[in-house]
């Protein structure tokens, strides 16, 4: 029933509504499915295949499984993020002086 190559459309978890390719059958439990979600290792449960399927190699990259949805007419948002983004730079925490060295920066130097 996952074959390779066959149209995908998650049922659970953040990703649940969007479609993809099953691009790799690790077992009769799990797929690797890529294309409008993320790609990653889905439990078939979660998956509800469409009767349409794709000539994909194996573990194909992301432009061609997109372009191969667009050839068979299936529309796929093109909003999915596929650089992770930079992370922020974290405040620093700026150390407490002690009073001793407050009052050593406050004298003058004798020279």
């Amino acid at each position: 029933m996952f074959e390779l190559g066959r149209v995908v459309v998650k049922t659970a978890g953040r990703d649940a509504g969007l479609k993809g390719v099953v691009i790799d059958v690790i077992d009769r439990t799990f797929v690797v499915v890529e294309g409008e979600l993320r790609r990653r290792k889905c439990n078939v449960r979660h998956l509800e295949p469409m009767q349409v399927s794709l000539k994909i190699s194996r573990n194909a990259p992301h432009e061609e499984i997109v372009a191969e949805l667009k050839k068979a007419g299936i529309l796929i948002s093109s909003k999915v993020v596929r650089e992770k983004p930079e992370p922020a730079a974290r405040p620093r925490k700026q150390r407490a002086k002690s009073p001793e060295s407050a009052e050593k920066e406050k004298k003058p130097k004798k020279a």
